[in-house]
């Protein structure tokens, strides 16, 4: 797809949108809305608003995700991510189902993955996605 289109999991978007944010997180995310290179996938989108707390919460956050770039979870992805699961757990390696869709859509449109979980580096090695962690900073 894009290659300059970041994905942001759900995990570096609680960083940034809680009351006490993370600055670092904030502010990355930030600089890529204004240049609208941020993408969403429903899992993500699910994550997000399924965690709101007021109906009022819910509205205006759905009204925000809205204007992002959406990347669907097509057959293929579906089926990419089942390779993925397989071949990852036969390594001893058990990452969540959710966490590998949101790779295995990196992977398949060569986006990078904006995040905060220890699974994404988990999977790097296994499978080609780009990450940037703001689990260091």
């Amino acid at each position: 797809m894009n290659d300059r289109l970041v994905l942001v999991d759900t995990s570096a978007w609680i960083l940034a949108l809680r009351k006490d944010f993370h600055l670092e997180a904030k502010n990355k995310i930030e600089a890529l809305l204004a240049e609208d290179r941020v993408a969403i996938t429903p899992i993500i989108y699910l994550e997000l608003l399924g965690g709101t707390k007021t109906p009022q919460e819910f509205k205006r956050l759905r009204a925000r995700l809205s204007s992002l770039n959406r990347i669907p979870l097509t057959e293929e992805v579906w089926e990419e991510a089942a390779k993925f699961a397989f071949g990852l757990r036969r390594k001893g390696k058990t990452i969540p189902y959710t966490d590998i869709l949101i790779g295995t859509v990196c992977s398949l449109h060569d986006l990078l993955l904006l995040h905060a979980d220890r699974h994404f580096e988990l999977m790097r090695g296994e499978i080609p996605i780009r990450t940037e962690s703001l689990l260091q900073a």
